[in-house]
């Protein structure tokens, strides 16, 4: 059944605080969301392991379909700004189950991220004060990472003003040290002082030509981890000022910041550490899973090693905050709209915040942590690596949502075919086909570090947890039928002159 054309619906009142963000702290919790420094330090090295010293092209290859699903973000967003994000719009362009369907995946991609970020930011937070032992504890590690979850799940609790002037003091860090380093280490290759392993930056990084399929879809399934995070700026659309445009544009400004800032410090490392297989170089394995620290101390001494460490530390910890923001957000309008239970709908008379959901969200993340850091590190490991397939799937849907929604209108003007229709299906079809590239892939028991069942453990947790929203939602809609027969949140389609 077609929807008629019935345009932007009114958005129900969340109960929110309303205009309490601008443009720049709309940003900055898109980008701490993201968490730079630590997704740098956590899959630089594996990026870098799948095409060597082409790093750099595969962040500006893995930009443009991000830049396009973030236009077709801010497309949405200007016309109907709703904290549902996926979900509200991949409901009134597919219906209720592709829209449940994606609201399901961003839950799933915030509870992954934050049971890694939470181990991260207790693992270098001790390292930074010198407890080194403790760092190597794994109780210790996972009794602290606890900690933090419950701790920044309390910030998000108390409320949007409160989380928003943290991640500003906690993004500001991150993009000053990991600039000062980024310079710091291309200022010795160009003067000589870098060492014999160090090699100047060459053009043929920023060229893709000359990989296979796999080894592309496997770097940029890492690098949508990397770019993933920037559409917290949508899911606070509704305490954003003028929400209509703002979070769009801070969506669409927070991907590029990101891309320039990624490809810089890919050449800075790439540079002053060369390919070599021992010491600082980069076809060392034992520098994989953190080539930014590696690199303090030979580029910067103690200071630099130092920062790095406790920006590696802010950045996972920032993330773990800002991660539950849009979660919590997306829960609320999925009870507003009456796809889950109306619990979620709560929202803190004082703090003016989803309290049911972001508690839950908060003790979501616990358990899959523990489970996980219960089953092995490695365990928790893969399921990183898996996160990219959650995103790129609910990534798809919004982008398609848009040049399905807006059909109507693209004869409209140039603009509104390109923006509405071009670069939304070019940059959900990347997705989709990163997605089931990085799937099959994914299914041999030597992809990763985990087996289960004789298959890689990385597409077991990834579909797995996809997989698992399915019973999930077919409860609420015996449940809550009146969602799901498109009563609360009916299909729609914009009008030809919007």
């Amino acid at each position: 059944m077609v929807a008629a054309p019935v345009g932007a619906a009114p958005v129900p009142d969340k109960g929110l605080r309303s205009n309490s963000l601008g443009l720049l702290s709309n940003m900055a919790i898109g980008l701490s969301s993201t968490a730079p420094a630590y997704s740098l330090a956590a899959t630089l090295g594996g990026v870098v392991g799948h095409v060597q010293g082409k790093a750099p092209a595969m962040f500006v290859v893995a930009f443009v379909p991000m830049l396009m699903v973030a236009v077709a973000y801010k497309e949405l967003a200007a016309d109907t700004p709703d904290a549902g994000t996926t979900f509200t719009w991949g409901s009134r362009a597919f219906g209720p189950w592709i829209g449940w369907l994606g609201g399901w995946g961003l839950a799933v991609s915030a509870i992954i991220c934050l049971a890694n970020v939470a181990e991260i930011a207790a693992s270098y937070l001790l390292r930074f004060v010198g407890l080194t032992s403790l760092a190597n504890d794994r109780v210790a590690v996972v009794g602290f990472g606890c900690a933090l979850i419950v701790a920044m799940t309390w910030v998000s609790y108390r409320g949007i003003v409160v989380s928003e002037r943290m991640q500003n003091v906690l993004m500001s860090i991150q993009f000053a040290v990991l600039g000062v380093a980024a310079v710091a280490a291309l200022w010795a290759v160009y003067r000589g002082t870098a060492g014999p392993q160090a090699v100047r930056p060459s053009w043929d990084w920023l060229d893709p030509t000359g990989l296979s399929a796999s080894q592309i879809a496997a770097a940029v399934i890492l690098c949508i981890f990397l770019y993933w995070g920037w559409d917290a700026c949508l899911a606070v659309g509704e305490e954003t000022k003028d929400s209509s445009s703002t979070p769009g544009r801070a969506a669409v400004l927070a991907t590029v910041v990101l891309m320039g800032t990624y490809v810089l410090v890919a050449v800075a490392v790439q540079s002053y550490s060369g390919f070599g297989e021992t010491g600082l170089g980069l076809g060392n394995t034992d520098n994989h899973d953190d080539v930014l620290t590696v690199l303090g101390r030979p580029v910067g001494g103690a200071v630099l090693a130092g920062l790095l460490v406790l920006t590696v530390a802010l950045s996972a910890l920032s993330s773990t905050q800002s991660t539950v923001l849009p979660t919590a957000r997306g829960t609320l309008a999925m009870a507003i709209y009456r796809a889950v239970p109306e619990r979620f709908a709560r929202v803190h008379p004082k703090y003016l915040t989803p309290s049911f959901g972001t508690v839950v969200m908060g003790g979501s993340a616990l358990a899959f942590y523990l489970t996980l850091a219960l089953l092995s590190r490695n365990t928790l490991e893969d399921s990183i690596s898996s996160l990219g397939l959650a995103v790129a799937f609910y990534y798809a849907i919004t982008a398609f949502a848009c040049a399905w929604y807006f059909r109507r209108t693209l004869r409209r003007s140039m603009r509104n075919l390109v923006l509405r229709l071009v670069f939304p299906v070019l940059g959900g079809a990347a997705m989709i086909w990163a997605f089931v590239q990085s799937a099959v892939d994914m299914i041999a028991p030597d992809y990763g570090q985990t087996v289960i069942g004789g298959i890689g453990g990385v597409f077991v947790i990834g579909i797995g947890m996809l997989v698992l929203g399915v019973p999930l939602m077919i409860a609420c809609a015996v449940t809550r039928p009146a969602f799901f027969r498109g009563r609360t949140l009916p299909r729609a389609t914009a009008p030809e002159d919007a």
